[in-house]
């Protein structure tokens, strides 16, 4: 576990998150759809972005400056920016005047679980790509975290490129999580192994774990993948999260218990107020609960952001 970043010992400098703006439109339906006729449902417009959410929760744990890179459309721009400063990040928001700020219509049920389908639009997030990087944005940077929508577009998977190499120049850790199982079972899980390489800390879902490794057991998958990355974080929702090292599985943190409301956005709270943790100097385990507690108080309320500083 000597591996820089993942050693519990504070680094000064800021969180540099990079990864996808979006806009979300949230449908919280009471019960079943209805197919081809009206179900009735209590509509939201919020910022969202699995890259953004994460630097948002992460600014929210506080403790280090978070920034943040992403590609918007100019039709949303000056809302998405106000929105991230509100929440304590420095964005760096390249405007697209082509395509539109990415949507993602989450249909979230009224069940007990709150569990959430995706209709994704990218837009102008996956077309980040090397010509919006500048090795300058890893000044004053100590820890890097890419968001793994960023692998399914070309145009951002050579900007991970850069950014890895980037990095590993400057002996800044990266993180990466693997943000989507829809998305990656399209990429293929050899594939995306092989672009992550030299990623220090890889933050998947359960389902994620296991399509990585084709693995039907979580704590299998969670040893398999720590061969190849020096820290794995499985994050499991009400189960609470793994980590895994060297090959086996090392500790297991308990979710906070609480009624979910919307769990959109809840992997991207443990993933943000977990590297803040550990960019202060907690360890891995303890780094685990902070995100915990973070993705609880994500489920408990409709969208994926934390509330806005006052």
């Amino acid at each position: 576990m000597g591996r820089r970043g993942v050693t519990g010992r504070a680094r000064d400098g800021a969180l540099l998150v990079v990864g996808d703006v979006i806009t979300d439109v949230v449908a919280r339906h009471p019960g079943s759809l209805a197919a081809g006729t009206d179900t009735a449902a209590v509509i939201r417009t919020v910022p969202g972005g699995a890259g953004a959410n994460v630097a948002c929760w992460a600014a929210h744990r506080g403790g280090c400056e978070v920034r943040l890179l992403g590609r918007v459309g100019s039709d949303a721009a000056a809302w998405h920016e106000r929105e991230l400063i509100a929440c304590g990040v420095r964005p760096r928001l390249v405007v697209d005047d082509e395509v539109p700020t990415g949507t993602v219509v989450c249909l979230v049920d009224g069940q007990a679980e709150a569990e959430r389908t995706f209709l994704t639009d990218s837009g102008a997030s996956l077309r980040l790509g090397p010509e919006d990087w500048s090795d300058m944005l890893l000044d004053g940077v100590a820890r890097l975290h890419l968001s793994g929508y960023l692998l399914f577009g070309d145009s951002s998977r050579a900007l991970v490129a850069v950014a890895l190499k980037a990095a590993a120049a400057r002996g800044i850790p990266v993180s990466t999580d693997p943000a989507s199982a829809g998305f990656l079972a399209r990429l293929g899980p050899d594939r995306f192994l092989s672009l992550v390489e030299g990623v220090e800390v890889l933050l998947p879902s359960r389902d994620e774990a296991c399509l990585l490794t084709g693995r039907s057991d979580v704590a299998d998958a969670a040893a398999r993948l720590s061969r190849r990355i020096p820290l794995v974080v499985v994050k499991q929702g009400a189960e609470g999260a793994l980590l895994a090292r060297s090959g086996e599985v090392w500790a297991r943190v308990p979710a906070v218990p609480v009624t979910p409301r919307d769990t959109t956005g809840a992997g991207d709270a443990f993933t943000g107020a977990f590297l803040a943790a550990l960019l202060a100097g907690a360890m891995p385990e303890k780094a685990a609960e902070e995100g915990c507690r973070a993705g609880a108080r994500a489920v408990e309320r409709t969208g994926a952001r934390p509330p806005a500083r006052g």
